[in-house]
């Protein structure tokens, strides 16, 4: 079932399909599957996923490559870089009202540009803990848990441990971290 028939208008319809690989071109397809084969090889790996890039600009799948290539490689500054342009093309799709409100139950279950930006959101604020910018990480903390109060892409185990580290707490405390939810993450981002 492609997007179009859940009823997303075109931009968010070719989004979801793009998320999940959809209407990539078989040449960039293989510049990705390439790169993957050499990950042992760096140098070479990296040219083949900027010419993917390079050749699909607008779609997920070229920088989602990237984001992993440059995560597992403990490029994190990089990783952050291109999280940001993958979540600078969701929210395109997504259009200019968007952030407006929380999205719907269902778009923040079944949308594919919404949940891609939620994850996004999340692994930016991830990356930004990693690389202690704690002030980016709590913003991102912020505007994920304002778009999604149900914590549905797990963002409070995140302020959780914002909220141990601000509190000095040692990393190998036993602090009880939420299951789920946003309650009892700290002070309100």
């Amino acid at each position: 079932m492609d997007a179009a028939s859940l009823g997303f208008d075109d931009n968010l319809a070719a989004f979801a399909d793009s998320a999940i690989g959809g209407g990539l071109s078989p040449q960039v397809e293989a510049l990705i599957k390439q790169a993957g084969l050499l990950r042992h090889l760096p140098q070479q790996a990296l040219p083949l996923l900027e010419q993917a890039r390079a050749a699909a600009p607008r779609h997920p799948v070229p920088l989602i490559a990237l984001y992993r290539f440059y995560f597992y490689g403990h490029q994190l500054a990089l990783a952050r870089a291109a999280g940001e342009d993958a979540l600078a093309i969701a929210r395109n799709a997504l259009g200019p009202d968007f952030g407006d409100h929380p999205p719907s139950d269902e778009a923040a279950r079944d949308d594919a540009a919404v949940r891609f930006y939620l994850f996004t959101l999340k692994g930016l604020a991830y990356l930004n803990l990693r690389l202690d910018d704690f002030e980016e990480a709590r913003l991102m903390l912020g505007e994920l848990r304002r778009l999604d109060p149900q914590d549905r892409v797990g963002g409070a185990l995140l302020s959780q441990v914002l909220a141990r580290h601000e509190a000095g707490e040692a990393e190998d405390s036993l602090s009880a971290y939420p299951v789920r939810g946003w309650s009892g993450t700290g002070p309100a981002l």
